[in-house]
């Protein structure tokens, strides 16, 4: 071990991981979300390794390096939860800072809820954890059939309307999107929906997301996608858990412009009694930033981080709310 950036593969829960990690001491976990890779973490590697903790960001099943497989039944919480907990076992640690972003947070708030003792702190950016509902059918009839998750159901259409733009557009869209609201117009693809801008984010260099089209462009879109497909099965598989609490001590970072943060009602709910009856140990800060905060406030956000690891998880009791603009 040392300060270096490491990669290697993993053998956990029947597939290949890829993982990369720095540093050396307590672990923490980065979990990537849609369309993400280890890399969407980098300036986070690089900080926390330095400040004395062993920082592990995996490509998550379906994504870059990582084995794929086809069946969106394979994508469960179940399944990807299973997931880290062989990457864990063979880290040799027994619990772990998690931390996850988009599709990232989902798996993070599973793996709190099975499995509490594998967990020392949740940090989650920007979704907050939901009671079941009746998830993709629910969705259809409230936004219609352009929502984007609607559209991602249907396999092999998809992919297909992605294949007519290249990876780089792709990742370039969904990365810079900053309209309303990620619903197409009727008879209309949400690939062909989203803009294609001529420039890129200060946050984002061209090389960078040159890496993300190389990836994609080698694994595809399908076990991405294939997250989405797993929703309803995912909520047929919980029924055991309705009404079950998360008991980590967790701390919620959210970008005030947040597409996720200010649709849906999801403000509202983050505010809300309902949900802090539902996360009994609870931060949350709400900061200066869109959905890909750890990339567009990198240094705020490991800010965020290192506080919160840093506090004495063993008294820590907090139910606060701060706003930072």
């Amino acid at each position: 071990m040392g300060s270096e950036l490491r990669h290697r593969m993993v053998l956990t829960n029947g597939i290949q991981m890829h993982i990369a990690e720095q540093g050396t001491g307590p672990i923490v976990l980065l979990l990537h979300g849609f369309p993400g890779l280890w890399f969407s973490w980098r300036n986070q590697i690089v900080q926390l390794a330095k400040r004395g903790y062993h920082v592990v960001a995996p490509d998550m099943r379906g994504y870059g390096d990582t084995d794929s497989p086809p069946d969106p039944s394979s994508y469960t919480y179940f399944h990807i939860v299973g997931d880290l907990i062989g990457l864990l076992d063979d880290l040799r640690e027994e619990k772990a800072f998690v931390v996850g972003h988009d599709w990232g947070v989902e798996i993070a708030w599973h793996l709190s809820l099975f499995r509490p003792d594998r967990v020392k702190a949740l940090v989650t950016l920007g979704i907050p954890f939901q009671p079941r509902s009746a998830a993709v059918k629910r969705m259809a009839g409230r936004f219609g059939g352009g929502f984007y998750i609607s559209q991602f159901q249907d396999i092999e259409k998809a992919e297909k309307a992605f294949a007519r733009y290249d990876h780089y557009t792709i990742l370039k869209q969904f990365h810079v999107f900053d309209k309303h609201d990620l619903i197409a117009p009727p008879t209309m693809e949400i690939s062909d929906f989203l803009e294609n801008p001529s420039s890129l984010p200060t946050w984002l260099t061209e090389e960078e997301l040159q890496y993300f089209a190389s990836k994609f462009q080698k694994s595809g879109f399908t076990g991405p996608l294939n997250y989405y497909r797993a929703i309803n099965l995912n909520q047929e598989l919980l029924e055991p858990w309705q009404g079950a609490k998360i008991t980590v001590p967790t701390k919620i970072i959210v970008g005030d412009k947040d597409l996720g943060f200010k649709s849906f009602g999801t403000e509202d709910f983050l505010m809300g009694e309902a949900f802090q009856s539902l996360v009994t140990n609870l931060e949350v800060a709400i900061i200066d930033g869109h959905h890909f905060i750890q990339e567009e406030k990198a240094k705020e956000v490991t800010d965020e981080l290192l506080s919160f690891f840093g506090s004495d998880m063993k008294y820590y009791r907090c139910r606060s709310i701060k706003k930072k603009f």
